[in-house]
Parts: structure tokens; sequence; C-alpha cells
């Protein structure tokens, strides 16, 4: 028994990294660059030795990861909407990539009861259309499509979800991504899987709320809080009893890119969908999290908001995900506790603020640590 344990604990190891050499060299396409955590995934294939391709409109805030990295020097940026399937097509037949990653979406919740008719035209029309570009290319090896922990027919319950749980949603966003799902189910059992001759290896892939710098996206706690101190004003929350199962952004990333290493390797067998959610204890309350944020930070301070005459839409109060999945076929373990994870969110932040440092430098010196506290983790776990 003890030398079985040895052994798997060797395999997950190697499984963990497997991902550290399997793009040099690589032609990689990524839709939603611009964004947060496309910005964040593009830096990290790029200092892995990829040859990046980034997709994607401008950058949806001001600052912006994107611009604060210097990203556009670092990979081959090309200005694309998502929903233009001509112009996306003739990108893909272009760039031959060997590897897609898509994360280009509206990805916020609120903004999607706003404008419903768009948010499913960029997260289900859009999906469709980068399934439809890489089933006519010849390059194309495998696609990671990332969706949402919120695709999920949320029942309010205390219980973490799995990938054969119901895809649903209350609000446009998470119905979007819900359909979106359904979408490359359908993609993959029909025309992308090895049986319809294919060897394109399609799976997506629900992450938790995700935390990390370079994020200033609206209706978004961090981004949030760092308006609000930077400004010297009050941090409002809503739902302050919410519970999300929040994460560090290198986390999810890590998880993609070692499911996309196996998806390159073993196309049938990694095709699926995947959760990539944090430690069961980082499902905390919105609440507590600001606290917390605020004890890193220094100086701020927060307080209810106050209460609007027109009715407050739909947000769960309570999610979370199940990754024995991707623990057992594919040895990820998320490794950054709550703490951990808004240190390093909090870091990067103060670093941009105090304008001293360079952020490309900065924020690979954050992936480094990131592996290395990775590595440090797994071998304790031995």
């Amino acid at each position: 028994m003890g030398e079985r344990r040895s052994s798997m604990e060797g395999l997950e190891v190697m499984v963990r990294n497997i991902f550290s050499d399997a793009f040099r060299g690589k032609d990689v396409l990524i839709t939603g660059h611009t964004g947060f955590k496309g910005g964040w995934l593009a830096l990290w294939l790029e200092s892995l030795g990829a040859k990046v391709t980034g997709y994607s409109l401008d950058p949806p805030t001001e600052p912006s990861f994107f611009e604060s990295v210097g990203l556009k020097e670092k990979v081959f940026h090309i200005k694309g909407d998502i929903r233009d399937l001509d112009h996306l097509t003739k990108v893909v037949a272009q760039q031959r990539p060997e590897y897609v990653f898509h994360l280009a979406a509206q990805p916020l919740v609120r903004r999607s009861y706003r404008i419903p008719i768009e948010t499913f035209e960029v997260n289900v029309m859009g999906t469709l259309n980068v399934l439809e570009s890489i089933r006519r290319s010849q390059s194309v090896m495998a696609c990671l499509c990332i969706t949402s922990d919120k695709c999920y027919e949320n029942q309010e319950w205390v219980y973490a979800y799995r990938e054969n749980d119901s895809m649903g949603g209350h609000d446009p966003y998470s119905a979007s991504k819900g359909a979106a799902e359904l979408a490359i189910s359908s993609y993959r059992r029909s025309f992308l899987n090895p049986g319809c001759g294919s060897r394109l290896s399609i799976s997506s892939a629900r992450a938790g709320n995700v935390i990390g710098g370079g994020d200033w996206a609206e209706d978004r706690i961090i981004p949030d809080c760092v308006r609000a101190i930077t400004s010297g004003k009050a941090i409002q929350i809503r739902n302050t009893q919410a519970i999300r199962p929040w994460q560090h952004v290198l986390d999810p990333l890590s998880g993609y890119l070692t499911l996309a290493a196996r998806m390159g390797q073993e196309a049938e067998r990694f095709s699926g969908a995947w959760n990539f959610g944090p430690l069961g204890a980082n499902s905390i309350t919105v609440e507590r999290l600001v606290d917390d944020f605020i004890k890193e930070w220094g100086p701020g301070r927060r307080e209810k908001a106050s209460a609007h005459r027109e009715v407050e839409p739909h947000e769960a109060s309570i999610l979370r995900l199940d990754c024995t999945k991707a623990n057992s076929l594919l040895g990820w373990l998320p490794v950054y506790s709550i703490s951990k994870s808004i240190k390093e969110t909090a870091s990067w932040y103060r670093a941009f603020y105090s304008g001293e440092a360079n952020m490309y430098d900065f924020t690979i010196d954050q992936i480094k640590s990131y592996d290395a506290w990775s590595r440090k983790v797994v071998a304790e776990s031995s």
C-alpha cells in the first residue's frame, strides 16, 4: 500500500508540472486576451515559450491588465469580435494554432440584466463561432472553452456541484453560460471526436470567483475595494453574507494549462467538462473577503450599500464546486489559501499604484512564486 501511495504521489508531481514544456514553441490562440483572466493566461503562456496570438476587442477597462503589463508587446495582438465568424475563421486559418483557449465573453452578471441579448450573442453565438472556426481548421488539436461555475442550475444547496449536474441559470449571464456548455457538448458529440474522424480534443472549464491583480471590472468586489480605497471612499457591499468560492487567478489557470497539455496528448480521454474550484476553506462570505482585504492593504473601511428604490437583480447566495474529477484524473490541486490569494492580490495592486514597479516583471515574479509554492505544497503533501 505504501509503495502504491508513493508512486501515485510521484505521478501527481509530474502531472502538476506537465505543462511546463508542453507549450514551448507551440502556436496558441487565446480569445479574450485583453481581459483579466485572458491576459494572465497569455502572459503565462508567453513565459512558457509559446507563440501566442490574441484575438479580442479593446481592453474593457481603463486601467487594464493588458495595458499595465505591456502585453501588446509580448503577443501577436489581433483586434476582433468573436461574433464575426468570417474574421475569426480567417485568423484561425492564417495563424494555424495548435491550441485554442476561448475566454472572450460578456463576463458580468449585473451587466447581463442591462444587455441580455448582447450577453447571449457573445457568450453563446460567440462560442459557437469559435467551435465552428476550429472545426474548419486543420491545425488545432486542443480547444479549451472557459465558461463559469454559474453555468449550473443553482439550487442554493450546501453541496458542491459536479460536472454532470444540470445546466441552468436565473440571470442572463448564468443562463448564457449554461447554454454555451450545451453548445460545446453538442459540437463535441456531433463533430469533434474520434468517432467523427476528428483528432481534435474539446473541453470546457468552470472556475469559481477569481481574484488577482489587474482586474478593474465593474461590480466585482475586489476592483470595487481597490477603487474605493485608492479614492479614500468607503467600500460599498451589497450582499454581505453571500458565499463565493474565491480563488486566485493562477489556481484555475494552472488547471487550464494542465488540462490542455493532457488534451494534446490524449484527445478522447481528456475531452469533456471540468471544474477548477478553490480549496473548500476558500468559500467565505463577501463581508469576510472585504475585511481581510482591508487588513492586508492597510487603510480602508466598508459599509453596507444603501437600499435603492428599484428591485436589485437576483444573485445567488451560495455556490461551490466539486473538483474531484480534476484532482483524480489530472492530478491538479488548488494550492493558494484564501489568505494567500488576498495577499498576492493586494500586493499586485499596491505595486501598480506605487508607480515604482515594472508590472510585467512583477507579474512574471508572481507566476514564478506560484509555481514554486505549488511544488512546495505538493512536496509537503507527499
